[in-house]
């Protein structure tokens, strides 16, 4: 295995999209050709459902280790304003498509939306629902929240208004990685949390660890495991952190490069971690992920619906997802569209009643062919090539790509289908490289990385 990660540990996309943003092609996209996508995408599908993602950006401190778009302040008269312009984008959603939508999953993101007060929270779901009850049975709510300012306000708001599911980013327990990414929670505070939302009702709650962060030993990862199974989450999200500094600036230059954990003893932080998950009991799912087998995630790997957006594996899958919110990103399957990533300039775009897209990338017939593919990699380890696709002619090339990986036992190829092994599952996204026609672009300077 060592040689093998040495072998594929190169730069490359985490594949939250196709084509991945640093390869869109409408860099100036505007409103009108953003709404053409959405309402190609409601012709072609007549489907009402939709997918939200609500960007919350603000924090009080800067965790280190972060790659999100985010907005440090200890400001909290920023709340109202910014939720003023979020529900002023969804009602200009509203106008342009003139449909009633179908909401099938809401999930506020960030940054820290346990930030914001539990009543701001409260007054967009209101508005976002038009103050129709919400069957948790039928739409899935879920929140990502901060150990150290999740209140009973907070957990008791979402619950009534029907939220099941959250998250809670623990990162690592120890001290010495904590002080490195300036993010220092207690195991007893993540406890109180827990705990809580458990007794309270919360159907499925998931903790949030990265390895390969600085400092951290495998000592410190096993310990971490030994916390969270101790508490017992359904979910479990094992990421492995990113390093880029040269794309967020100095927020990860708070440490050396030395600090890091490297490719083989980063992947042993990985390895060992996967292996106490397993043996508790826990099930993997797609990359990165884990789950009891009971949960809603786990099933839906198992009858191969397991869907993949923008807000992470999901067990909804709807053609349509709109991001609201500095920063957000929205997909119509046919095309890509970011907002506006300063506060400042998102919140005038809304204010002139435009929505507030910056960039984007409509798909080409060839993208739409590759990014199923791609999704069908990242959520099922397998995919099926369509013969009588008018792009067959790729074919050939991308199974001489995948040569390499085929000798290793890493991916197989029988008739059409290209398939993970079980030991290829770590390089999982080394796969989706070889069907990437982006790649062929010659990148002027490091954007990605590393895949493993």
């Amino acid at each position: 295995m060592d040689n093998l990660i040495q072998k594929y540990n190169v730069q490359g996309p985490r594949y939250t999209s196709y084509p991945t943003v640093p390869f869109w092609k409408n860099p100036e996209l505007n409103e009108n050709l953003w709404i053409d996508s959405i309402e190609r995408n409601l012709s072609t599908f007549q489907s009402n459902e939709i997918s939200l993602y609500v960007h919350l950006p603000f924090c009080e401190s800067l965790c280190t280790f972060c790659g999100c778009h985010k907005r440090i302040t200890k400001n909290h008269a920023v709340e109202k304003p910014y939720i003023d312009s979020v529900i002023k984008e969804w009602e200009l959603y509203k106008s342009n498509l003139n449909f009633d939508s179908n909401i099938k999953e809401l999930h506020f993101g960030g940054g820290t939306p346990t930030f914001f007060r539990a009543e701001e929270l409260h007054r967009l779901l209101i508005s976002i629902f038009n103050t129709e009850s919400v069957d948790p049975k039928k739409v899935e709510l879920s929140f990502e929240a901060h150990p150290n300012n999740t209140s009973s306000s907070h957990l008791q708001t979402l619950f009534d208004f029907g939220f099941r599911r959250l998250s809670l980013g623990i990162q690592d327990y120890s001290p010495i990685v904590q002080k490195a990414i300036n993010r220092v929670q207690s195991f007893e505070q993540v406890k109180r949390v827990h705990d809580a939302a458990k007794k309270m009702g919360y159907q499925s709650i998931s903790h949030d660890l990265v390895f390969g962060l600085p400092k951290q030993t495998l000592n410190d990862i096993i310990d971490s495991i030994d916390k969270t199974l101790a508490l017992r989450p359904d979910r479990i999200s094992l990421y492995s952190y990113a390093h880029v500094p040269w794309i967020k600036g100095n927020g990860q230059r708070g440490y050396d490069e030395k600090d890091l954990p490297q490719s083989n003893e980063k992947r042993k932080l990985y390895e060992t971690a996967k292996t106490m998950l397993l043996d508790a009991g826990y099930l993997e799912i797609g990359m990165d992920h884990f789950a009891l087998p009971n949960d809603s995630l786990a099933l839906a790997f198992k009858s191969k619906t397991l869907h993949r957006n923008f807000m992470g594996y999901t067990t909804q899958k709807t053609n349509l997802l709109i991001g609201l919110g500095m920063s957000a990103i929205s997909d119509s399957w046919f095309g890509f569209a970011q907002n506006e990533k300063s506060l400042a300039a998102y919140q005038e775009r809304v204010n002139r009643n435009e929505i507030p897209v910056v960039r984007g990338h409509i798909l080409s017939e060839i993208d739409l062919e590759i990014r199923q593919y791609i999704l069908d990699l990242m959520c099922h380890f397998e995919t099926e090539l369509e013969l009588d696709s008018q792009n067959a002619d790729l074919f050939p090339e991308i199974i001489h790509q995948l040569q390499p990986m085929i000798a290793d036992g890493l991916v197989k190829v029988e008739g059409n289908v290209v398939s993970i092994t079980p030991v290829g599952i770590p390089f999982v996204r080394n796969c989706c490289m070889a069907f990437d026609q982006s790649l062929k672009t010659d990148l002027k300077e490091t954007v990605f990385s590393k895949t493993i």
